[in-house]
């Protein structure tokens, strides 16, 4: 079946619902700022226990993305960030997630071919070209600070 560009464009617009970006902003602003408070509150909560600032940075960094891996898991994680939208990508959850989310879904196909080589098939160029930002920041940093 052929399909002029113009038919398709047509088509796509009717088939596509329309998004209400306000309130997709709003859901994303509020989401986000949740997870971005229980965070504040597990870093509350270990330095109320007496652990030292760097610890406790580390500590809620790594409850975080335990919260983010397990809700994958659970099936929980995708159906939040379905109405939730960038709130639930921007934080570390959101990393967490797309890591874990391969990983699940690849697993049966060994654990080299499958969870391996496609746990970071989402999170792989974030890495990357987060590296080489912060590589050509250090980079500039050096010659001009």
């Amino acid at each position: 079946m052929n399909i002029s560009q113009n038919d398709y464009q047509k088509l796509t617009e009717e088939k596509s619902p329309n998004s209400n970006l306000i309130k997709n902003c709003l859901w994303a602003f509020f989401v986000g700022g949740f997870i971005c408070m229980i965070g504040q509150a597990f870093f509350n909560l270990y330095t109320y226990y007496g652990a030292v600032e760097t610890n406790a940075r580390a500590w809620t960094s790594i409850t975080l993305i335990f919260i983010g891996v397990l809700l994958t898991a659970l099936k929980v994680y995708d159906s939040i960030a379905k109405h939730a939208g960038a709130g639930t990508l921007v934080p570390i959850t959101g990393f967490a997630n797309s890591v874990a989310s391969p990983a699940i879904e690849f697993k049966s196909e060994g654990y080299i071919l499958g969870l391996g080589a496609k746990m970071f098939i989402i999170a792989g160029p974030v890495i990357v070209y987060g590296t080489l930002a912060g590589v050509i920041y250090g980079i500039i940093l050096a010659i001009f600070g």
